[in-house]
C-alpha cells in the first residue's frame, strides 16, 4: 500500500524514467516510511493554505482525461479543517460540472497552489467529496452562497522547488507598496520643506 507522496506518485515508470535521467539515487531516500511520507500539514502548509486566494484543481474523466480548474476567493476560502482535510467552496460558474462530473466516477483530486511573489508551490494529493454548499465544514463566504463544495482527504503533499517560478504580484501587493512609496515620498519631501 503506497503510502504519501512520493509512494503514490513514483510509480516503477516514474523510477525507471528517474535511474534513465540520472536522478534515481537522490529521490530514492523518499521510499517507504520514514520523514519524507508528508501526508500531514504542518503549521508551514496551514498557514500557506490559508493564505491562498487562489489555486488549481484537477480531476480526471473516466478515459483518463485530466481536467485543471482554478478556483479563487478571499484568503482563507480554502480552509483547512484537520492536518488530513481541507474544505473547498464550489460556486455556481459556467455550469459545465466537468470537475463535479469527473469525482462522480473518480473521486481522486491533485491541488496545485501558487505564491508566485515569495516564488512558493504546494501540490497536493487526496480523495474528494462532494457536499452541500450549507456544509458547516466550509469557510465563511461573505455573502456568497456555494452551490456545493469539496471535502478534500489528503494522502499526501510535496512543496516544489523555486525555479522558473516567476515573481509576480497580486494588484493589491502593487497597491500597498505604491502607498508606502508615496507615503515615504511625502515624508522626504515635507523634511526637505523644513529645511529650506
Amino acid at each position: 500500500m503506497a503510502h504519501g507522496f512520493y509512494d503514490i506518485l513514483f510509480t516503477d515508470a516514474v523510477k525507471a524514467e528517474q535511474t534513465r535521467a540520472g536522478s534515481r539515487k537522490s529521490y530514492a531516500r523518499f521510499d517507504g516510511k520514514g520523514p519524507h511520507i508528508r501526508t500531514n500539514l504542518g503549521p508551514d502548509e496551514r498557514a500557506f493554505i490559508e493564505s491562498r486566494t487562489s489555486l488549481y484543481m484537477a480531476t480526471v474523466n473516466p478515459e483518463g482525461w485530466p481536467y485543471v480548474q482554478h478556483r479563487g476567493g478571499i484568503a482563507g476560502f480554502c480552509k483547512v479543517v484537520d492536518d488530513r482535510t481541507l474544505a473547498l467552496p464550489d460556486y455556481s460558474g459556467n455550469r459545465q460540472y466537468i470537475s463535479t462530473g469527473n469525482l462522480a466516477g473518480n473521486d481522486k483530486i491533485s491541488l496545485f497552489m501558487m505564491d508566485y511573489a515569495r516564488k512558493a508551490r504546494l501540490k497536493l494529493i487526496g480523495h474528494a467529496e462532494v457536499i452541500s454548499g450549507l456544509d458547516p465544514r466550509l469557510p465563511e463566504t461573505h455573502g456568497h452562497t456555494p452551490e456545493r463544495g469539496f471535502i478534500i482527504h489528503i494522502t499526501g503533499w510535496d512543496w516544489n522547488c523555486p525555479k522558473f517560478i516567476p515573481e509576480l504580484y497580486t494588484k493589491s501587493e502593487v497597491q500597498g507598496a505604491l502607498s508606502e512609496m508615496g507615503r515615504r515620498i511625502a515624508e522626504l519631501e515635507a523634511a526637505l520643506a523644513a529645511k529650506s
